[in-house]
């Protein structure tokens, strides 16, 4: 192996852990904000409230297009990843209030 090589190999691996340790950063935050949300469905459920509130939706999409503009990342992405995130919330809140 040229050295080229070698120093492509252990960029490679540095990218790739540091991939790692984002994805398990990723993983435990959608974690931690399913148990709130989960919470907040609790709540709506024990108050007879909509499971959704298009409202605040709208300005957290809002709000997560700004951040992610901000972060250099594609804001339609972003859009997408919340979009996925909203429904399966109010999936599982519509699910408590059955």
């Amino acid at each position: 192996m040229s050295d080229d090589s070698i120093r492509a190999a252990d960029l490679l691996r540095d990218h790739r852990e540091s991939i790692d340790r984002l994805d398990a950063i990723l993983v435990y935050t959608l974690g931690e904000r399913f148990k709130h949300t989960q919470a907040v469905g609790q709540l709506k459920a024990s108050h007879a409230l909509p499971p959704s509130d298009p409202v605040r939706e709208e300005r957290q999409i809002a709000r997560l297009e700004e951040l992610a503009t901000r972060a250099d990342l594609d804001p339609e992405f972003a859009k997408k990843f919340l979009n996925f995130i909203i429904a399966e919330v109010i999936q599982h809140h519509k699910n408590q209030q059955s």
